[in-house]
Parts: structure tokens; C-alpha cells; sequence
């Protein structure tokens, strides 16, 4: 569901009030360069996150992200919108632009910057559900391509919940994102034009 439909508490139950979810509350990629993220306390990141995602405004026509719930009860987060919401990513001038030639202010093209699925729910297909509603969330929104920036263990390494955030391939694969580059060892860009 979008998360303006949501309330912020149920948003605050996914991240939790401890680890690296809770910490982020979401604003890796939000925040502006001149921004350095520890500067930022926790409850003004969770302010930031309430303001973007507009919860507890089902009328509003924005926010920042779905969540996902099992049995009424709120379990994952996935982050998309704009690309150029994204003021972190977009004023990156590596990860993920090294070796393309793309307008990065191109509004048209949404991104997935997080998936997030909350503990005691996780390998039951909850991120894969919540990519798979990003895509369609995108493209009935009016979104040109989809895109995200998955990470790759390298071989016989596990990738920790902190660390996987932005999604894994297969997920994205799953819901018809096709890998368009390949910047470094462990991260990829992938996407769906509609």
C-alpha cells in the first residue's frame, strides 16, 4: 500500500527502534551532500521520513514509498519515487553513474532505493512482493523506467540485513528489471522502461 494510506506508527514498527533501519529511518539517499548523515539525530531523520512519505493522508497524490503488511500487520518497506528525490544518489558522482550517459534530474525515471522487510518476516517473499508493487506503483504513477541498485555477494560471502537494503538481482529480475550496468563487483543497475 502506499505509504500515505499508512500511519506513521505502522512505518515505525517496520523500522523498529533499534539497528540500522531505525537509524537510516530511510535518509541515506535523501539527504544532500553539504548534509553529513551523523549530524542528522534519529528523530529528525523519522520527522523527514514522515514528511516524505505524507502518512496518514490517503487524499495526498505523493509519498515516498509502500509498505507491505501480512495479516494487518505492517512488515516491509520499499522506497520509489522520482529519481531526483534522491539528492544522495543523484549528486553521486560514482555508484551508479560511473560509465553512463544519462540525465541524472530525469524525473521520468523513478527509483527503488530500499527494500526492507522487518525481522520474524523475512524469507517469505515480502521484498519480492513489495519490487513487484514498485513497478506497478511506478508506471501507474506515470513513470517512463524503473530503476534500482542491487548488491551482489561476492562468492561464499553472506550479505548482512544492514547491507542489503537496496534489493538483491533475483528480486528485481523477478519483477522484469534487467541489468543495464555493472559498476562495480558487488553493485548493478538494473531497470524496466514501461
Amino acid at each position: 500500500m502506499p505509504a500515505n494510506e499508512a500511519s506513521f506508527d505502522d512505518l515505525q514498527a517496520v523500522f523498529g527502534s533499534r539497528g540500522a533501519a531505525a537509524n537510516c529511518q530511510c535518509q541515506r539517499y535523501k539527504l544532500r551532500p553539504r548534509e553529513a548523515f551523523s549530524k542528522f539525530p534519529v528523530e529528525e531523520r523519522a520527522q523527514r521520513l514522515r514528511a516524505q512519505t505524507d502518512c496518514g493522508h490517503p487524499g495526498s497524490e505523493r509519498t515516498s514509498g509502500l509498505l507491505a503488511y501480512l495479516d494487518g500487520e505492517p512488515v516491509g518497506w520499499c522506497a520509489v519515487e522520482p529519481r531526483p528525490a534522491y539528492s544522495g544518489l543523484v549528486r553521486n558522482n560514482r555508484v551508479p553513474w560511473e560509465g553512463r550517459d544519462e540525465d541524472k534530474a530525469d524525473a521520468s525515471v523513478w527509483a527503488v532505493t530500499c527494500v526492507f522487510v522487518r525481522a520474524g518476516f523475512r524469507g517469505r517473499g515480502i521484498a519480492s512482493a513489495l519490487v513487484e508493487a514498485a513497478v506497478g506503483f511506478a508506471r501507474e504513477r506515470g513513470a517512463r523506467a524503473l530503476e534500482a541498485y542491487p548488491i551482489v555477494a561476492k562468492p561464499g560471502q553472506q550479505i548482512t540485513w544492514d547491507e542489503i537494503h537496496p534489493g538483491t538481482p533475483s528480486m528485481f529480475d523477478a519483477a522484469g528489471l534487467r541489468e543495464v550496468h555493472r559498476p562495480t563487483l558487488r553493485r548493478r543497475v538494473v531497470r524496466i522502461d514501461f
